[in-house]
């Protein structure tokens, strides 16, 4: 009798956009090659398709290096109960690419979504001869280069794109500042433990921890306490953002990021003071945190 093989199906990942955008290329550096990824037209079709069980994981990008953060999805982690798993960081290249039969010196119009039209303005006011096209993905533009006859049409999108699409590339790294980069966040129904390693849950690796509270906005110095409660324990608060609460007009919601998570003493002890302080707490997830693939260039006075 033949011996039965046991295989393991790829990990289903759900991602914004079609093949060749930026979050499918982030998918797969955290979550390896071998994932089948599941596109999806919105971001909120990312969280539906995770919590329906159509995907095992869904990736979305949470903040830029440059244009700051992407609210809309800082909104759908609070309305959704899916745990964040990991991160990563993912450093944004802009590949100027054309259709194999034509040349730079034939083009006329370059499209791609606006935020990369605006980081790639230093190209445009080289050669201001070149109209920039609007588009609703950078990855979308690449493919439309693939339909019609028209020649003159070029793209900016990542050179995972091109290669996906078969496009040749004309110009690397247009993009204005190298410090571009964007932070994804993975997300699933089940919250990371610790000896995952899907998302890099190898031993010794940092984590972090990404949570969500509404101050008791009646009490004086409330800002001081809440931020109290990480210094007198000297736990770093590597982020915090506040966005306005939905449920209540001018009352507020605060998001933060703060280095490990309830698993340690200290930090289980941090949240359960915290939410002494503050009408609401959720914890949006505990996962390992993303390697550092840049390093700052800010020069010190």
């Amino acid at each position: 009798m033949g011996r039965i093989i046991r295989t393991e199906k790829p990990m289903k990942t759900a991602f914004q956009g079609i093949h060749g955008a930026y979050s499918e290329l982030a998918a797969r550096e955290v979550l390896g090659r071998r994932i089948t990824t599941v596109p999806c037209a919105t971001f909120e079709g990312v969280f539906e398709q995770v919590e329906r069980g159509g995907a095992d994981r869904g990736v979305i990008p949470i903040e830029n290096s440059l244009a700051g953060s992407i609210h809309q999805n800082y909104d759908l982690l609070l309305n959704h109960r899916l745990h964040i798993v990991g991160e990563t960081h993912l450093r944004i290249e802009h590949v100027l690419m054309c259709h194999p039969g034509t040349g730079f010196s034939r083009l006329t119009t370059v499209r791609s979504h606006p935020q990369a039209l605006a980081q790639c303005s230093e190209f445009f006011r080289t050669h201001r001869s070149l109209v920039a096209e609007p588009y609703f993905d950078t990855a979308g533009a690449a493919e439309s280069l693939t339909h019609g006859d028209r020649r003159d049409i070029s793209a900016i999108a990542g050179e995972y794109a091109a290669r996906l699409y078969r496009l040749k590339i004309l110009r690397r790294n247009i993009e204005n500042s190298r410090n571009n980069f964007t932070r994804f966040l993975v997300v699933a129904r089940s919250p990371w433990r610790a000896g995952h390693t899907d998302v890099g849950g190898t031993p010794g690796r940092r984590t972090r921890s990404s949570i969500v509270f509404t101050p008791a906005m009646n009490r004086p110095g409330i800002l001081f306490h809440i931020l109290g409660v990480f210094a007198l324990r000297e736990i770093d608060l590597l982020k915090i953002e506040s966005r306005p609460d939905p449920r209540a007009p001018f009352e507020y919601l605060f998001y933060a990021d703060v280095a490990g998570g309830p698993h340690e003493p200290r930090v289980a002890r941090a949240f359960e003071h915290l939410q002494e302080v503050v009408s609401h707490f959720r914890l949006l997830g505990t996962y390992p945190a993303g390697r550092e693939t840049f390093t700052s260039r800010r020069k010190r006075p």
